[in-house]
């Protein structure tokens, strides 16, 4: 039998006494009945008759059996293997045991793994292959047309639709089946099994025809970009918004740099002066705004109106700055989430057109006259819709909702123009550039997407909040956007390094609104759950002024278009109007 000197931990060689002492133990011990030995290779415990030590303990038995062959030398070392000797004997005798497993699998002489440990395992590899499934699925490219979706559930031999199944949850089926014929690699098998069918029929098709020369086409490959072709009526749209928004564009630049290259002009002047008027700011005029919380709010353009929205489902229309209530605007059959006004509302637009644009619960967006009639209603979304948003153009209105994605609709006709995914939850917050060649949305994935309306591309992805973004604006300087987290902090990027540029631990809690003055982009104004709003320089980010006053969340605000009035709604029911002209 082969021997080896082993100083297990804890023995006298391993703390340096003047004495060498070791063990000679087998470097293949046999399990005896009634032997016990240590699990990390060191000395065996007592003889035949001893009882085995409990799992965890061998160490210290190991420890003991070192010394003492350390004090007793040799003889006690041959005494030992005469032990052994006899114990391997006895067990020649005795009925075979079954070693017991390790925790890692193995054979050995170690702990059991109890049904608690094995079930706790195999939950956690059902979860990791949950995980690598969910991956492995949003990786895969999903026709985003129902009918697209129905061709592709046929093509896999699944059934096309269930009982009460909508779109979105159709596409999502897809989504799965796919990705679980990926994993059993039948997936691919199937599309070329369906396309060679598809490629005989074409092919026995104009065998019998003889003059037809139209072949189908292949499917492209799962990993390849797919584009949705658009409607004539978008691609309409996109042309007016790119006739509009270079115009635009061009004298927001020329405006800039005749600002910096004149010496008259001083922007750090103009700026300071703005501030130091803003940080004088209190409150105007407060007053109950319905029987249940308010929602969001809107100001006219020419500051004249005020529009609230509230969770009765009801609108409301208020003179400013005397908050004196005008209009009520009935017809949502949920809590109104979302109030906007026309761009040109209260200016060249006629008080019976199109002035307000309000969306609901009830999965519409209406659009209203100043007189309190429904014009319009805007229908397509599966799940209940957030803000809503006017382009500056004034012909179209961008939509956000829970399903996942923003719509963009042509106000004259009620048509949808274009139905937007890219969020992976619920989009929350839609804005529009000043110029209008921009707009951004932002979701409950704590994700921020910039999309060209002239192409339909998402040409940025801000990512950097941990949790939901509830709010975003575009600055008037065209480049510098904010957003509003859940996680308490606004942050301010710079489209043009396409990162972030400052982070405003603004809040203790939610923030749920940002906005920029609209004219000049001298400040910024955030709203938060802690009850609270607070205005910030534009310039340096440092705090001008806190709103105080609400007794619930702030859940909505907006900035007058001169910066003159600021307006909060609250969970109280309140609308609080700021100033700071007043005396």
């Amino acid at each position: 039998m082969a021997e080896q000197n082993i100083h297990p931990p804890g023995s006298g060689a391993e703390h340096g006494g003047g004495q060498a002492s070791f063990a000679v133990i087998s470097a293949a011990p046999v399990a005896a009945p009634g032997i016990t030995f240590g699990s990390g290779g060191g000395g065996g415990g007592g003889g035949a008759g001893e009882t085995p030590a409990p799992p965890g303990v061998g160490s210290s038995s190991q420890n003991d059996a070192s010394a003492a062959a350390a004090a007793a030398g040799t003889g006690v070392q041959n005494s030992r293997d005469e032990e052994m000797a006899e114990a391997v004997e006895d067990e020649k005798d005795s009925p075979p045991e079954s070693p017991t497993r390790r925790a890692d699998g193995g054979e050995g002489v170690d702990y059991e793994v109890s049904e608690e440990s094995k079930k706790a395992r195999e939950k956690q590899e059902h979860k990791v292959q949950q995980l690598l499934m969910r991956r492995r699925a949003n990786a895969l490219a999903v026709p985003t047309n129902d009918s697209a979706v129905r061709a592709r559930l046929r093509s896999l031999q699944q059934p096309i639709t269930l009982f009460g199944e909508r779109e979105m949850e159709r596409r999502d089926r897809l989504r799965a089946v796919m990705a679980r014929l990926d994993a059993d690699g039948e997936l691919e098998k199937l599309l070329q099994a369906q396309e060679a069918a598809g490629d005989g029929a074409a092919a026995a098709g104009v065998e019998d025809a003889g003059t037809s020369e139209e072949v189908l086409e292949p499917e492209p490959s799962l990993l390849e970009p797919f584009i949705t072709e658009g409607s004539n009526e978008l691609r309409q749209a996109r042309m007016e918004i790119l006739k509009f928004s270079m115009p635009r564009a061009a004298m927001r630049i020329q405006r800039a740099k005749r600002k910096r290259e004149d010496p008259d002009e001083d922007e750090n002047a103009e700026t300071d002066e703005v501030l130091q008027g803003m940080a004088q700011t209190s409150m105007e005029c407060s007053e109950i705004g319905d029987e249940r919380p308010l929602s969001g709010c809107a100001l006219s353009p020419d500051g004249f109106l005020l529009a609230t929205s509230s969770w009765s489902g009801h609108t409301k229309l208020w003179e400013v700055p005397a908050v004196k209530k005008t209009v009520v605007l009935k017809g949502h059959t949920e809590r109104v989430t979302g109030v906007a006004f026309h761009p040109q509302s209260c200016k060249t637009l006629s008080s019976s057109a199109g002035n307000i644009a309000t969306g609901s619960a009830d999965c519409k967006a209406m659009l209203w006259s100043l007189e309190g009639t429904r014009l319009r209603s805007f229908e397509g979304h599966l799940e209940r819709l957030a803000r809503v948003a006017f382009h500056p153009a004034g012909l179209y209105l961008g939509t956000a909702s829970f399903d996942k994605t923003w719509r963009l609709w042509d106000i004259n006709t009620g048509t949808e123009l274009l139905l937007q995914e890219g969020h992976s939850r619920s989009v929350y917050g839609i804005a529009f550039q000043k110029d209008g060649s921009l707009a951004a949305s932002c979701g409950l994935d704590a994700l921020a997407r910039v999309w060209d309306l002239r192409t339909g591309r998402s040409i940025l992805a801000l990512e950097g909040h941990v949790k939901s973004v509830l709010s975003v604006d575009f600055s008037p300087n065209g480049y510098h956007l904010a957003t509003g987290s859940a996680d308490h902090t606004c942050r301010v990027w710079d489209m043009r390094k396409k990162q972030s540029l400052y982070i405003i631990p603004a809040h203790a809690s939610i923030i749920s609104q940002v906005k920029y003055e609209p004219s000049e982009g001298y400040f910024l104004v955030t709203a938060s759950y802690d009850n609270t709003a607070r205005i910030w320089s534009a310039r340096d980010f440092k705090p001008v002024k806190t709103l105080a006053g609400h007794e619930g969340k702030v859940m909505d605000l907006d900035v007058m278009e001169d910066g003159q009035y600021i307006a909060t709604v609250s969970s109280d029911r309140t609308i609080k109007l700021w100033s700071h002209f007043n005396s």
